[in-house]
């Protein structure tokens, strides 16, 4: 079959070698494919314009320029039956967009900045503005790109094969940011697939629409001081106190159908809000493109793109840009462990299993019903790591958060027996996925220093936090799965029977320095009817705020970094709804407004007091001093400077009755000051305490130089500091 006919037929891999201007006995042979046009004349730069003949009844335009030398500059005029007549440049008269080094680059899955030559650009070849598209797709036996700008028309703008690369890639003249598009392929068998959207894409409609945008940037940053001092300095002896944040119900204006604040909206009120509570970062829920917003973010389609629901992509820029103004971090969730089998994205891109695996027993995730990327293939890898860099470079994120991290790493994760296939070495760890995760933080970590990049990881895997060089995963921190499980469980219990579970919070010492931990209550916590931390909490409504509090005290004299979910500086009574805003009116009630404030109190004082972050991941940094007294709910610990600073000392008793005249062993002689106690009526409590201060001038006690009694209150939390 000839190159004519496998054009007509749509199987034409480079219609570049028949289409366009072609050098031809001291001429130049200009052949056009513009299918049901009635005439096509072509009208050289430096000739004069020739009426080109019907090559083949489908639509191909053949003629002959004499004493013409190519390359030729030309334009077309297409003449169609309803008389209309359009002038344009022909797509076909254009070298490929992409060189030799991009596609070698792209072969071997290190193109770091392959964003910048595979999806939508628009751009300037030879004086022509228009857009250079390209895409992967290897397997495919045809490809087009359809959108707005040719009919979604898949005949008229076929796309050039790059060989073995499996790239396609066209400059189509004209098209300009703000065209809608997509890609039509014949899969390997010829077959027509649904139409695609560009993995690549830089913008996408709003849901349910489903094609790609043309995009290109105009937003002038004005971050660079911030971005100067976040790589001069690491995160790992600074304070970090993370607001989790899913943006699209965070607030709504009741006033225009509930409906969600936009990127712009939420810049200045969520940087006011965050920055007067004294949080370092604010974590947003996955904001790339997700057309169920039921997943929240957490199913993505567009991994490039943002949500368009709450605006275009330069609105995003603007809202890191504002928060970063205002002294606030930017940490975005990240999902490579999976994505949804929607016709018209990522799933069987080229008709085969192309980011997915081959195998049915390592293609999904059976609690998801998702696909699984295979981390096995370069070009896959490239398409991760890429994008990794593209949210630090592009939108100036300063961390990722790896949403779940173990389902990458096991092979049987959540699947029983004769459901997986082990791994060569008979294991049960999928080796490609720890080296496509060790390779991600090598690669984040060195080319953007100062960032956060953090594991949702579930499981005793070791070393997640750990360098790579030592072998571990390379992330900077993990998310302390087990302190979140053992302390809700704990706390979530009726106080007489807490004696019987009252290592369930001294244990996590055992194992708190083994990795840089995060201590969350995520949104994971608030969901599926597990009710809300209120909800959670025994006893009345004055309890549940107590132990809330206490809650919360405890936490943030943990060691470790933080991170609470939003609504829970709230005190928020039901369960998180994301279609819905949060349940800002419980401000209005003393109760919940008291929790607001000690939330603000103990971000504050956390930042002051270097004993509360500076040695977060060293046992040098803590102290026991009362571990064991489970009979009366009461635990008590000291955190300690790295250098000559004073000590924070805090005190739980976790029973609902004040504890009089309890001895507390102390490491320092003196007065001491009450920091923060949560019963404080400021923050809704009862005010049993110790009228602001004590004196350690008792007895050794608790293996501790001095002692003072102390007047616990019920349910609360009292951190001490030295007054010297």
């Amino acid at each position: 079959m000839n190159e004519i006919e496998l054009l007509v037929e749509g199987r034409l891999a480079d219609p570049h070698h028949l289409l366009g201007a072609h050098p031809r006995d001291g001429g130049v042979v200009v052949r056009a494919w513009r299918p049901t046009a009635r005439a096509v004349v072509v009208r050289p730069e430096s000739a004069p314009a020739v009426e080109l003949e019907l090559r083949h009844p489908a639509g191909l335009f053949e003629g002959f320029v004499p004493d013409a030398d190519a390359p030729l500059r030309y334009e077309l005029d297409v003449s169609y039956p309803d008389g209309k007549t359009f002038t344009m440049r022909d797509p076909y008269a254009f070298a490929p967009t992409l060189g030799e080094l991009d596609l070698h680059l792209a072969g071997e899955g290190r193109h770091e900045e392959l964003y910048e030559r595979l999806g939508a650009h628009p751009r300037e070849l030879d004086g022509v503005a228009g857009t250079a598209f390209a895409v992967w797709a290897p397997n495919a036996r045809a490809v087009s790109v359809v959108g707005d700008f040719n009919g979604w028309d898949g005949r008229l703008n076929p796309m050039r094969s790059l060989g073995a690369s499996g790239i396609w890639e066209l400059f189509v003249p004209a098209v300009a940011a703000g065209d809608r598009y997509k890609y039509e392929l014949k899969g390997p068998r010829g077959e027509l697939l649904p139409l695609k959207a560009d993995p690549y894409a830089l913008a996408a409609e709003v849901p349910p629409a489903t094609a790609s945008r043309v995009y290109r940037s105009g937003h002038e940053w004005r971050d660079d001081d911030w971005l100067e001092e976040r790589r001069a300095e690491e995160p790992f002896a600074r304070p970090v106190s993370i607001y989790e944040v899913h943006l699209e119900s965070w607030r709504r204006n009741p006033r225009e159908d509930n409906r969600s604040l936009t990127y712009l909206e939420l810049a200045d009120e969520l940087a006011d809000y965050a920055t007067d509570l004294g949080f370092t970062h604010v974590e947003l829920l996955p904001v790339m493109h997700h057309p169920f917003p039921g997943s929240w973010g957490y199913q993505v389609t567009g991994y490039f793109a943002p949500s368009p629901r709450l605006g275009e992509p330069d609105d995003l820029r603007a809202f890191v840009d504002r928060l970063h103004g205002r002294g606030l971090g930017v940490i975005l969730d990240w999902v490579p462990a999976h994505f949804p089998r929607d016709e018209w994205a990522l799933a069987r891109f080229d008709g085969t299993a192309l980011y997915e695996h081959a195998d049915p027993r390592r293609a999904a995730h059976p609690d998801w019903g998702t696909l699984v990327f295979n981390f096995g293939r370069n070009e896959v890898r490239n398409f991760l790591l890429s994008n990794a860099l593209f949210w630090l470079r592009e939108y100036h994120a300063d961390g990722l958060r790896v949403d779940a991290v173990a389902s990458m790493l096991y092979l049987d994760y959540s699947r029983g027996e004769g459901e997986w296939v082990p791994n060569e070495f008979g294991g049960n760890e999928d080796l490609d996925a720890v080296e496509f995760l060790r390779r991600f933080n090598e690669l984040v970590h060195e080319r953007e220093p100062g960032l956060i990049s953090a594991a949702e990881e579930s499981t005793a895997w070791p070393g997640v936090s750990r360098p790579t060089y030592l072998g571990g995963l390379g992330f900077g921190f993990k998310w302390n799965m087990g302190w979140m499980h053992d302390t809700l469980d704990y706390f979530q219990r009726e106080p007489v029977h807490r004696r019987f579970h009252h290592h369930q919070l001294t244990f996590s010492l055992m194992y708190a320095f083994s990795e840089n931990f995060v201590l969350p209550l995520s949104h994971d916590e608030v969901v599926h009817g597990k009710r809300s931390l209120l909800s959670k909490m025994p006893g009345d409504r004055w309890q549940q705020l107590a132990n809330l509090r206490s809650l919360y005290a405890y936490m943030w004299a943990h060691p470790g970094k933080k991170l609470l979910f939003m609504g829970g500086e709230l005190a928020q009574e039901r369960e998180w709804d994301n279609a819905a805003s949060l349940d800002w009116h419980l401000l209005e009630q003393a109760g919940h407004a008291g929790v607001q404030s000690l939330v603000r109190d103990l971000n504050r004082i956390y930042r002051e007091e270097p004993a509360l972050y500076e040695l977060d991941f060293d046992p040098s940094g803590f102290l026991w001093l009362e571990p064991n007294d489970a009979d009366a709910n009461v635990l008590a610990f000291a955190r300690l400077p790295s250098g000559k600073g004073r000590p924070v000392v805090c005190v739980c008793n976790l029973s609902p009755v004040p504890r009089e005249a309890y001895r507390l062993g102390l490491p320092r002689a003196g007065p001491w000051r009450e920091l923060l106690n949560t019963d404080s009526t400021f923050y809704g409590g009862s005010d049993v305490g110790n009228l602001g201060a004590i004196a350690a001038d008792g007895p050794p006690w608790h293996e501790q130089p001095q002692s003072a009694e102390l007047r616990l209150p019920p349910l609360g939390v009292v951190w001490l500091v030295p007054e010297d």
